[in-house]
């Protein structure tokens, strides 16, 4: 018997990290304290960064961009979780959960372009530091990053029209904590083989392209610092490489861990626990990693507070 499409009135239900009632107070009480710490660590840099002019620099455009990226992807999937738990519903509609895989989709990918370009940015500091202020005008950081947001844009929206080219089935249940794309293309109705081509494609030229660029901007950033003569021009080298590298580490190493769970085990709830890392937990991270590993924004972050304090 034929499928029928209930999407334009379908709910989908969510079924969250756990269904035991027990747990639901802790998991309310943890996300929302890790979402709030998220948000104002991320605020707080943005704040430091365009405050200090010390800091009006292309790397901290850079970095001020990342946090807002983080508040907006955290803000996509942590708050709708949160309400639900709250509510003892699981409910979204159809409409609201497309909204929020294209948007997670659209942030998470930013967020790796941002990384790239961050690591672009510290190749042609450490490799090319006479050609620096050329290179890296305001003009070329701000085309850089609207070039980001504009082709994950398009890529989000082909993901979009496609997903919308599927059927569901009523009351649906999809096993995570917000609609996550890989999910909803395995309780999907209808044939999924366009999109799944289209996904594979996606992780290729958004996933591995992008790590090959951060890796060969690091491999030729070590070959220039074996070079140096100079000890204390090393350790400055290492010190603003080396906040970007924890990130860098932390978002695809637990991405890497979240494909690496759901492909060892079947189990889609184990998959969902994973990707917490990548979502909520590398956003939290990403300010304590650049206040404490970064003597230039410890000391931003000390005159803005002393000028609020006085």
């Amino acid at each position: 018997m034929e499928a029928k499409n209930y999407t334009e009135f379908s709910e989908f239900f969510l079924l969250g990290l756990s269904e035991d009632p027990e747990m639901q107070p802790i998991l309310f009480g943890l996300f929302l304290s890790m979402y709030l710490v998220t948000v104002l660590g991320n605020l707080l840099i943005i704040l430091v960064v365009s405050s200090d002019a010390h800091l009006h620099t292309p790397m901290y455009f850079f970095l001020s961009n990342l946090s807002f990226v983080d508040i907006c992807f955290t803000s996509t999937t942590i708050p709708k979780m949160t309400v639900n738990i709250l509510t003892h519903s699981r409910v979204i509609s159809y409409g609201g959960c497309l909204t929020q895989m294209s948007l997670a989709l659209l942030f998470v990918c930013v967020d790796d372009m941002l990384l790239t370009v961050m690591a672009y940015d510290r190749f042609v500091a450490i490799c090319h530091p006479l050609h620096y202020t050329v290179i890296m005008k305001p003009r070329h950081c701000a085309l850089l990053v609207l070039m980001s947001w504009f082709v994950i844009s398009l890529a989000t929206l082909v993901h979009l029209l496609l997903t919308m080219r599927l059927t569901f089935s009523l009351g649906t249940e999809i096993p995570h904590f917000f609609c996550d794309l890989p999910q909803l293309l395995k309780v999907a109705s209808s044939d999924t083989f366009i999109n799944n081509i289209c996904l594979h494609v996606s992780t290729v030229l958004l996933g591995v392209f992008p790590v090959t660029g951060i890796l060969f901007s690091y491999s030729k950033i070590v070959s220039s610092l074996m070079s140096m003569s100079s000890t204390a021009g090393k350790n400055k080298a290492f010190s603003t490489c080396g906040s970007h590298l924890c990130v860098v580490c932390l978002f695809y190493g637990t991405g890497v861990g979240v494909y690496l769970s759901s492909a060892v085990t079947p189990s889609s709830r184990g998959s969902s626990i994973a990707s917490v890392m990548y979502t909520v937990v590398t956003p939290l991270l990403n300010p304590f990693v650049y206040s404490l590993r970064n003597k230039d924004v410890k000391g931003a972050l000390g005159r803005v507070l002393s000028r609020a304090a006085s």
